[in-house]
């Protein structure tokens, strides 16, 4: 199967970005990982300076989701690490989209599968497991729910309430 650029869905589906049924985020985040492109379904997370609940996720069969993470923004430490992102790769993870920092960086690269942060920063998160999951949550000016649908490219990132076929 080709893959569709971000660009090419857009172009195609011009009703759905009046109607809304297809955002895109703005273009504030930083591209990591060895994949570049990626989509799948979204699970939605949302936590503050914490990142139990995200390991945890990660440590769950990804069959091909995309972990969309509301850091709250913060640049104050890193909620996602090395270790993490291996065992999401591991696991059959698409992608991760945190809204907030990322670190090991060079190890993040490594891995084949698509991050997309704020930055990076060498600090690393509590481990206190407060946070939300399954929850609508608005990163990059865009509300996101848990099942819609996430493509990223070098482009940018969309969101669509529906899987797209073109």
């Amino acid at each position: 199967m080709a893959l569709v650029t971000t660009a090419e869905i857009c172009d195609a589906n011009p009703q759905l970005i009046v109607s809304g049924e297809l955002r895109a985020l703005k273009p504030i985040f930083k591209i990591y990982g060895r994949r570049q492109v990626f989509s799948g379904p979204v699970v939605t997370l949302k936590v503050f300076e914490d990142n139990v609940l995200i390991r945890e996720f990660l440590e769950e069969k990804g069959n091909g989701r995309v972990l969309v993470v509301d850091g709250g923004g913060s640049l104050r430490c890193a909620i996602l690490g090395g270790n993490p992102v291996v065992q999401a790769q591991n696991n059959g993870w698409a992608g991760i989209v945190v809204n907030g920092c990322i670190r090991d960086v060079d190890e993040i690269n490594g891995c084949d599968i698509g991050v997309r942060a704020l930055a990076s920063h060498p600090m690393k998160a509590n481990k206190k497991g407060i946070g939300e999951k399954h929850v609508p949550i608005t990163i990059g000016g865009t509300r996101i729910s848990d099942g819609e649908w996430l493509y990223a490219d070098t482009d940018g990132i969309l969101i669509s309430r529906t899987e797209l076929s073109i």
